[in-house]
C-alpha cells in the first residue's frame, strides 16, 4: 500500500510509463496485426533508457510500476480465464499441448544449461514459447523474482520468432495441405503471443483462425499450474540460499498473495460469478496495466545491456520455438493418422 505522502514521489515514474503505454497502444493500431503493444512499449522504454537514462525523480515510480503494477495486472488477468473453456476444445488440443509444454520446459532446461543462461531467464523464454508469450512471462517473472533484464530478453526472444511465424505459418499450412482444423490447432499450439496467433490463424482462413483462438485460450490456462510450480521452485531456492531447510513452511511463502488472488479471480469467473461485461472490462484494464509495467521494465533496461548479453537468449528462443513447431506438427499428424483429427 502506498502512503498518501509518497504518492508525488511515485507519480512521475508511473505517469511516464503510462504515457509510453498509451503511445504503444496507438502505434499498435498503425502496425500490421501480430505486433502487440506490450512489445512496442518494452522497446520504447529501452530506447529511452539507452538515449538518456531517466532522472532519479522517475526511479521510484518506474520500479513501483514494473513490480507492483505488474502484480496487479496479473490479479486482474484471472478474471479473463475461464477453466471451463478447456471443454470447448477438448482432448484434441490437450494431447498436442502436453508434448509442446514438455518440449519447452524439458528441452528448454537442457538448452539453457548448454548456453550458460541463468535458470530464470531460461524458464521465462520457455514459458513465453510454451504458454502465451508476454502474458506468461509477465505472470511468472514476479513469482521467481526475475530481473528486468531477464524479462526483456525473454520478451525479445519470443517476439522475434513470432514475427517470422506470422508470415511463414499460412504459407506452410497451404504447402502442407492442412485442413482448417489441423492448421488452427497447429497455429494455436505453436505460435506464442495471442495477437500473433490471431494473425497467423486468420491468415490461413476464418475457420482456422476461430479454432486457433480457442486453442490459444485453452493453452493460456497452463499459466495456472505453471505459476504454482514456479512458486514452489522459488520458495525452495530461497530457503536453500538462506540455509533454512528446516524452518516452518507458510502457504503464503509458497503461493504469493497476488497468485492467490489471481487464482480466486479465475475460479470466480469459471463459476460465472463475474459478469461477462465486467470480465471484459477487467481484461482491458489488466492488459493496459501490463503494457505500462513492460514500459517501466524497458525504462530499466538498456539496449547496450542487451547487446552485452550476447546472442545466447535469442538462440535459446529460436531453438525452443522451432522444436515446438515441429513437435506440434508431428503430434497433429499422429492424430490425423489415428482418425482423431481430419
Amino acid at each position: 500500500m502506498i502512503k498518501k505522502e509518497t504518492i508525488p514521489t511515485y507519480a512521475p515514474g508511473i505517469l511516464l510509463a503510462a504515457v509510453i503505454a498509451a503511445a504503444a497502444k496507438w502505434i499498435e493500431g498503425l502496425m500490421p496485426q501480430g505486433i502487440s503493444a506490450s512489445v512496442i512499449a518494452l522497446f520504447i522504454g529501452m530506447m529511452i533508457h539507452t538515449i538518456k537514462k531517466p532522472d532519479p525523480v522517475y526511479q521510484k515510480g518506474i520500479v513501483f510500476t514494473s513490480k507492483k503494477l505488474l502484480k496487479f495486472a496479473i490479479i486482474l488477468l484471472g478474471a479473463s480465464l475461464n477453466i471451463t473453456t478447456i471443454m470447448q476444445v477438448g482432448r484434441i488440443s490437450l494431447f498436442v499441448m502436453v508434448f509442446t509444454l514438455a518440449t519447452c520446459f524439458g528441452v528448454g532446461y537442457v538448452v539453457g544449461k548448454a548456453l550458460h543462461l541463468n535458470w530464470k531467464m531460461s524458464n521465462l523464454i520457455s514459458a513465453g514459447t510454451g504458454i502465451c508469450g508476454g502474458s506468461a512471462i509477465a505472470a511468472i517473472a514476479p513469482v521467481i523474482e526475475a530481473e528486468d533484464r531477464d524479462i526483456a530478453f525473454a520478451m525479445s526472444a519470443t517476439f522475434i520468432f513470432d514475427m517470422l511465424m506470422i508470415v511463414a505459418f499460412p504459407l506452410l499450412g497451404v504447402w502442407l495441405g492442412m485442413s482448417d482444423t489441423a492448421y488452427g490447432l497447429w497455429a494455436g499450439t505453436a505460435v506464442n503471443d495471442t495477437s500473433s496467433v490471431v494473425a497467423a490463424g486468420y491468415g490461413f482462413s476464418e475457420q482456422a483462425g476461430d479454432f486457433a483462438v480457442m486453442v490459444k485460450l485453452t493453452r493460456t490456462l497452463a499459466i495456472i499450474p505453471t505459476v504454482l510450480i514456479f512458486s514452489g521452485v522459488q520458495f525452495h531456492q530461497t530457503r536453500k540460499a538462506a540455509g533454512a531447510q528446516r524452518t516452518a513452511v507458510k502457504v503464503s511463502s509458497i503461493i504469493p498473495y497476488f497468485i492467490g488472488l489471481f487464482l480466486v479471480m479465475a475460479c470466480l469467473n469459471s463459476f460465472g460469478l463475474i459478469p461477462v461485461s465486467l470480465a471484459a472490462a477487467l481484461k482491458h484494464i489488466s492488459k493496459f496495466c501490463m503494457i505500462t509495467a513492460l514500459a517501466a521494465i524497458g525504462l530499466n533496461t538498456s539496449l547496450d545491456d542487451m547487446k552485452q548479453g550476447g546472442a545466447a537468449p535469442m538462440l535459446h528462443g529460436f531453438i525452443i520455438s522451432l522444436l515446438v513447431v515441429l513437435v506440434a506438427f508431428l503430434a497433429i499428424r499422429m492424430q490425423i493418422s489415428e482418425g482423431v483429427l481430419v
